[in-house]
């Protein structure tokens, strides 16, 4: 299996997911379902029926955690330098409104574009990979085609 970049805050998150998961919101469950079941006929018990389906939310949840922090490749940004790659925070210009934007290049499973954090798997972040500063960048996105201008890369 291909390991998973990362970086040490988005491994973080998710470890403390899973703890929560565990620790917190399994038991609780368990309990839930123990109550329900209390109430009789199962067949007809909505309470049972929901707390189910959220234990096996619950449990799916756990195991894709686990399987991605099984494959992990923790990256530490701050040791990188040069052109942007995995880890990058970069700050472009967007060449038709002039609007700055500034995105932390991360894994898949941390990515939260609200955050300031892109998907590298994404058509911005992939255009952006191997660029310097000063360069300008073409990317194809759903709302049409974009024109950016790296202005800063850095490693934090």
């Amino acid at each position: 299996m291909d390991k998973i970049p990362m970086t040490r805050a988005g491994h973080t998150a998710l470890d403390t997911e899973l703890k929560q998961l565990k620790s917190v919101e399994r038991p609780a469950i368990i309990k839930a379902i123990a109550e329900a079941r209390e109430h009789g006929d199962l067949s007809e018990n909505a309470e049972y029926h929901s707390a189910k389906e959220k234990q096996s939310f619950i449990e799916g949840r756990i195991k894709e955690i686990e399987g991605v922090l099984s494959l992990a490749e923790v990256i530490d940004p701050a040791k990188l330098s040069g052109s942007i790659k995995f880890g990058a925070t970069v700050t472009v210009v967007d060449e038709d409104t002039d609007a700055e934007k500034t995105w932390q290049i991360v894994g898949e499973h941390e990515a939260d574009i609200e955050r300031g954090l892109l998907n590298i798997k994404s058509p911005i972040a992939r255009a952006l990979i191997g660029k310097d500063e000063g360069d300008s960048v073409e990317v194809r996105t759903p709302g049409g085609e974009k024109s950016y201008e790296v202005l800063s890369i850095k490693y934090v």
